[in-house]
């Protein structure tokens, strides 16, 4: 049995199940801070399926358990990322890491990120160990959108995901303003399940304690001063197209290009492109940074995927950004791209459309865009702060619950 350290807080275990990409560790690290802050001051295990976890900074009173990884295929379908086994062993084998991992850390809260029974059901373990102790109050966390409606469903009936939900989970928290987007409405939730969920708002990533880079970087940040343009491919394994049109593209005069093409890139698709820029002073290339705040913040313009956490980024700094939203295995981001352009605070191209020239035209006739932060609820990490304290039964008074901006985004009761 772990022993708690006198004076400390609550615990509390992040899960991200992290097929594709780095959006859930991220999004999962930025909560973890806010938890590991006061008034929680929370001790913060995350489970996480890449590698890559261990380089993220992180505050005091948070660690990482990571798994072996899973990869997303193009059909939605997992395989082993770098073990030479297959995709049921290897859901088996994080199963029984996961349930250990619980039981060991005994957590009195259990925040799980998109995915109710886990990636391929290997959470069920653990809520089973979880729902007999009866000491872990469990929240299911949605980022604002996670496909179009109709395959939610589809796959929510499917895969029993409302029955988890009933069975395994106290709440749902969806992190969006549903002024922006309704999910409880769009995926059909029923009527046992709306009780359970509350919107938190989006959340912010520019945030005192969100930024957790370190030295690094902020060194990062220095060497990049000056006028630059800088192109963000996500996690980068599909992210090959909008780097290559971007090296391509007209910059504007006496501007840079700093291009991130992110960890999952393929080496011969990194070789390719760094090729294609040899010789050239104009642009530069990263392969992975674990904080890109810095980088967007000193950045004049940005031309960058759709993912979750990347566009609260751009949004909440207020930069001159171009999106470019990935429409498979998923339509997440580019139903994300479409209402936020709807509100006037983005502006997009799908991939498809996507051109050199198009993006150098974009870069010369830009036009300041509505501020998101005026029209969007970015209250997000305070209300979960509150709403996380609500669980655990802790919440002191003088701690008010924020009201939404928007509109009013409790389904259930406050």
């Amino acid at each position: 049995m772990l022993g708690l350290a006198a004076g400390r807080g609550p615990r509390v275990c992040l899960y991200s199940h992290d097929t594709m990409g780095l959006g859930h560790t991220r999004r999962n690290l930025l909560i973890a801070r806010a938890l590991a802050a006061p008034p929680i001051s929370a001790t913060v295990l995350m489970i996480t399926g890449i590698r890559q976890s261990g380089a993220f900074a992180a505050p005091d009173g948070v660690d990482f358990l990571t798994l072996p990884a899973y990869a997303k295929n193009q059909d939605g379908s997992y395989h082993s990322r770098s073990l030479w086994i297959d995709g049921a062993a290897l859901s088996e084998l994080r199963g029984e890491v996961i349930k250990a991992g619980v039981a060991g850390f005994q957590p009195d809260l259990f925040i799980v990120d998109n995915v109710p029974r886990g990636a391929l059901n290997e959470l069920v373990p653990a809520l089973e160990h979880l729902a007999r102790s009866g000491s872990t109050r469990c929240v299911l966390g949605l980022r604002d959108i996670i496909d179009e409606p109709a395959s939610v469903r589809r796959q929510w009936i499917e895969r029993s995901n409302f029955d988890a939900i009933r069975d395994f989970y106290d709440a749902v928290w969806v992190y969006g303003d549903p002024s922006v987007y309704d999910a409880v409405s769009e995926y059909g939730f029923p009527p046992e399940i709306r009780v359970k969920t509350r919107y938190t708002g989006y959340l912010n990533p520019a945030t005192s304690f969100s930024e957790g880079g370190g030295e690094a970087q902020r060194s990062q940040s220095v060497r990049d001063r000056g006028e630059f343009v800088l192109c963000l491919a996500g996690g980068g394994q599909d992210g090959l197209r909008l780097l290559s049109e971007f090296a391509k593209a007209e910059l504007p005069s006496g501007a840079r290009g700093l291009m991130v093409t992110g960890p999952f890139m393929r080496e011969s698709d990194r070789q390719e492109l760094r090729q294609s820029i040899a010789g050239e002073g104009r642009i530069s290339v990263r392969d992975f940074v674990t904080d890109p705040l810095p980088l967007i913040r000193g950045a004049t313009s940005v031309i960058a995927m759709g993912g979750y956490n990347t566009v609260m980024e751009l949004l909440s700094l207020d930069k001159q950004a171009l999106v470019v939203p990935r429409s498979r295995p998923r339509m997440e981001q580019l139903i994300r791209a479409q209402r936020l352009k709807s509100l006037g605070v983005i502006d997009f191209v799908r991939e498809e459309d996507l051109t050199s020239e198009g993006i150098g035209d974009w870069l010369r006739n830009t036009q300041p865009r509505r501020s998101a932060m005026k029209v969007i609820d970015f209250g997000g990490l305070e209300r979960l702060t509150c709403f996380a304290l609500e669980m655990i039964g802790c919440r002191p008074a003088q701690f008010a619950l924020p009201k939404f901006s928007a509109q009013e985004a409790l389904h259930g009761a406050v």
